[in-house]
């Protein structure tokens, strides 16, 4: 199972790392998107994959999965969600006053408004 999610999270930082070197601004969002479910699946991976197993220990459990990097991995998501907004809300803005998704267009003119 680890060798699965190793590949999912080797094919989801490529796609990542591809979407956030092109010059579009929506193809930006949609790389560091990536990369941050990216990141979630390797931190869940490396606290250990069990199967059949409660997240919670209780009192006569044998096995148990650790409930610490699933409640900061939710975290995570819930904070990515967010950031993801913010950079939507930005690129609609940044649409509004220059049209051109060319990234290069607004370093190069300077002007806002």
């Amino acid at each position: 199972m680890e060798l699965v999610m190793a590949v999912a999270v080797g094919i989801l930082f490529m796609l990542g790392v591809y979407l956030i070197l092109s010059k579009s601004l929506l193809r930006v969002i949609l790389g560091t998107s990536l990369l941050t479910h990216g990141v979630h699946l390797l931190l869940l991976t490396m606290a250990g994959l069990k199967r059949g197993a409660p997240p919670l220990l209780g009192g006569e459990a044998d096995a148990y999965v650790d409930p610490v990097p699933q409640a900061l991995i939710l975290t995570s998501i819930v904070i990515s969600f967010g950031v993801t907004a913010f950079f939507l809300v930005l690129a609609y803005r940044a649409h509004q006053t220059a049209p051109e998704d060319d990234g290069g267009g607004a370093r190069e003119g300077g002007e806002m408004p």
